[in-house]
C-alpha cells in the first residue's frame, strides 16, 4: 500500500520505461524524460502487470483479441490472461491511492491507454481501437489520477500539461491531508485562478460558482470541485488562453511600470501570441517585475510556477 506523503510526489510508471528488463522479449523501453529529468523531482513506483501476474521474461507475446464483442488478452500460445490482468488492475488501484500520477507504456496490451491494436478472432485484420486491460482498470477506479503514455510525452504541450496536472493533484492531496475546510477550499481555488483560466475560462467561472455557497455540504462540493478542476486542466491550454491570462496579469503592473517597461511587456506578450516566443518569455518578465513590485495575490498564483523551472517545460510551448 502506497500511502500519501505530502513531502514526496510519487508517480506510478511502467517498469520498462525506467530501464527494467521486463518486456516480453527481455528488453526495456527506457524513457530519458522519466529517468533523466522527471526522476529528479518525483519518486517512481515501477510496476509491470505482466510480470506481476506471474509471467517471466522473455515470454510469449500478448495480444488483445475481440471475441464475440469482448476484448480479451491472449498469449501467442492461446492462454487467456484477461481476468488476471483485470484483477491485478483492480487490486493495484486500491494500493496506489497515494500516487499523484502515472506514466504508462504506449501500445501495450496491458498498459496502453489508447489505440492499442485489437485483433479479430477470425485472424483476419485488426484495428488500433483498444485499451490495455490493466490501464483500463486504473482509469476506471482512479478517474482523477493524471495518467499519460510515454509516447505522447514527446509532445512538449502534452508533457507540460501532464506535469502540471501531477503537481496540481499533489497540491490537492496535500489540502486533504491537512484537513478540508471551507476557507482552505476557497484559498485553493484562488491560487489556481489564472491556471484554470488559461485552460478554459468558462470552466474556471463554473468552479467558482460551485464554491459560492459552502455553508453546507463542503465535502460534496470538494468532490465535485476536484473532478471539475482535473477535467479542466486536462484540456490543452493554447496560446489564446495563455494570452488572455497574460493580459490580465499585465493589468496589475500598469501603475508600477514605466512606459518603456509596459511597452516591452506588451510586445513580449504579442510575440508569444504570434508564436515567435515561448511562454517562458513573458512569464520571466512577470516574475522579474513581481520581484521589483511585490504583490501577495500574484505571488501565490500557481500559474506563474506550476512545476519546477528546472524541467524547462515552458521553453517549448
Amino acid at each position: 500500500m502506497y500511502k500519501f506523503d505530502p513531502g514526496l510526489i510519487r508517480i506510478g510508471v511502467s517498469g520498462c520505461l525506467v530501464g527494467q528488463r521486463v518486456r516480453f522479449d527481455g528488453g526495456h523501453k527506457r524513457s530519458d524524460f522519466c529517468t533523466e529529468e522527471l526522476a529528479r523531482f518525483v519518486e517512481f513506483v515501477p510496476l509491470c502487470p505482466e510480470m506481476a501476474i506471474g509471467l517471466g521474461t522473455p515470454r510469449p507475446s500478448i495480444r488483445l483479441v475481440n471475441q464475440a464483442g469482448e476484448v480479451r488478452a491472449l498469449t501467442a500460445r492461446g492462454e487467456d490472461l484477461t481476468e488476471r490482468l483485470r484483477a491485478y488492475g483492480r487490486d493495484m488501484a486500491v494500493r496506489l491511492g497515494g500516487l499523484s500520477g502515472y506514466i504508462l507504456c504506449a501500445k501495450s496490451p496491458s498498459c496502453g491507454m489508447e489505440r492499442v491494436r485489437v485483433y479479430h478472432d477470425s485472424g483476419k485484420g485488426n484495428a488500433k481501437e483498444g485499451t490495455g486491460l490493466y490501464a483500463a482498470e486504473l482509469m476506471r477506479a482512479l478517474p482523477l489520477l493524471p495518467l499519460e503514455e510515454d509516447g505522447r510525452l514527446q509532445d512538449p504541450v502534452l508533457r507540460e500539461n501532464f506535469v502540471t496536472r501531477i503537481y496540481a493533484f499533489h497540491d490537492w492531496q496535500c489540502l486533504l491531508h491537512r484537513g478540508l475546510t471551507s476557507s482552505r477550499l476557497i484559498a485553493f481555488h484562488s491560487r489556481y485562478k489564472y491556471l484554470l483560466m488559461a485552460h478554459h475560462r468558462d470552466s474556471y467561472q463554473a468552479l467558482g460558482q460551485l464554491l459560492s455557497d459552502l455553508s453546507v455540504g463542503v465535502e460534496q462540493k470538494a468532490d465535485a470541485y476536484i473532478a471539475g478542476m482535473m477535467q479542466t486542466l486536462a484540456r490543452r491550454a493554447g496560446r489564446r488562453g495563455h494570452t488572455n491570462v497574460l493580459q490580465h496579469l499585465q493589468g496589475y503592473f500598469k501603475r508600477q511600470l514605466s512606459s518603456r517597461q509596459r511597452q516591452a511587456l506588451a510586445r513580449t506578450i504579442h510575440q508569444y501570441r504570434k508564436g515567435e516566443l515561448p511562454l517562458l518569455a513573458p512569464i520571466t518578465l512577470f516574475r522579474h517585475y513581481l520581484e521589483e513590485h511585490p504583490n501577495d495575490y500574484l505571488r501565490q498564483q500557481v500559474y506563474l510556477n506550476p512545476h519546477p523551472e528546472a524541467l524547462r517545460l515552458r521553453y517549448g510551448i
